[in-house]
């Protein structure tokens, strides 16, 4: 009978450690969802500068969740859907709305269909990865589209690079991307449209998970110490230039690959 008490317990104790391993991830991923939804609250008061914060905030939940959840143990089914309605509501809805409000909503009526597009591709994005995750599809490397996250990037790094030309982002910035700001704000219902279309494109983005870049390497040290030394000295810039990089980079190679695949045929 103590032999049944004693494995009872262990079972129950296990159940235990089991959803507080799911537990613990999924609130960073509600974090996320709260100051994705606070940046939207910020957007209809027209604080700007503080929905593009907030927003950053998301992306510090956004990284710790997936951490957390790798180093208790607790990646789930439930997880993955979770964090995809987290992204879509900071990633995809806030940006969206904030870029309507502080730019599209200029462009009367063709901003409204421009900020759905971009909150409809986000969400086909996202339904891609869960189904490629669901069932093994997905790399370690590499993205397929450019990943939600990135795309938001642009949009807020853009909305806190803009705010400096009216003084609300501080006096640290690089001339030549202050120089492009107001040519950036014009050509905004463009870049979000591209941003679209590249979430939902075949382009292969880094995805930093594998071998890629360890942070333990030469190489991977200098390339951090880099990076957050540039955001260091120039957030607000730094911020827009490293995103705007990434999503030129699968753009690069895809047409990399394509140029490569015909080349192929060709010799073939």
């Amino acid at each position: 009978m103590e032999e049944i008490i004693q494995e009872k317990k262990r079972i129950d104790m296990a159940k235990l450690k089991k959803t507080g391993a799911v537990v613990l991830p999924s609130i960073f991923t509600i974090a996320n969802m709260a100051f994705g939804f606070f940046a939207i609250l910020s957007a209809s008061d027209s604080n700007y500068v503080l929905a593009a914060w907030f927003i950053m905030l998301s992306y510090v939940m956004d990284m710790l969740d997936g951490r957390v959840a790798r180093l208790v143990h607790g990646e789930s089914s439930f997880g993955v859907e979770i964090d995809s309605l987290s992204d879509w509501m900071s990633f995809g809805i806030a940006p969206a709305y904030l870029m309507y409000k502080f730019v599209l909503k200029d462009f009367y009526p063709w901003g409204y269909p421009v900020a759905f597009l971009y909150v409809l591709c986000g969400a086909l994005r996202l339904a891609r990865y869960n189904i490629k995750s669901h069932f093994g599809g997905s790399s370690k490397d590499y993205f397929q589209g450019l990943p939600i996250p990135g795309a938001a990037g642009i949009l807020v790094s853009f909305v806190l690079a803009y705010s400096m030309l009216e003084g609300e982002g501080g006096a640290r910035n690089i001339k030549v991307v202050m120089d492009s700001m107001p040519f950036v704000y014009a050509a905004i219902p463009f870049i979000v449209i591209a941003l679209a279309l590249l979430m939902v494109s075949s382009a292969p983005y880094a995805a930093f998970k594998g071998d890629m870049i360890k942070p333990t390497s030469i190489k991977g040290i200098l390339i951090i110490t880099g990076i957050l030394g540039m955001i260091v000295v120039y957030p607000q810039d730094a911020l827009f230039v490293f995103f705007s990089l990434y999503a030129l980079s699968g753009v690069a190679a895809g047409i990399y690959k394509g140029l490569r695949g015909i080349i192929k045929t060709k010799e073939a």
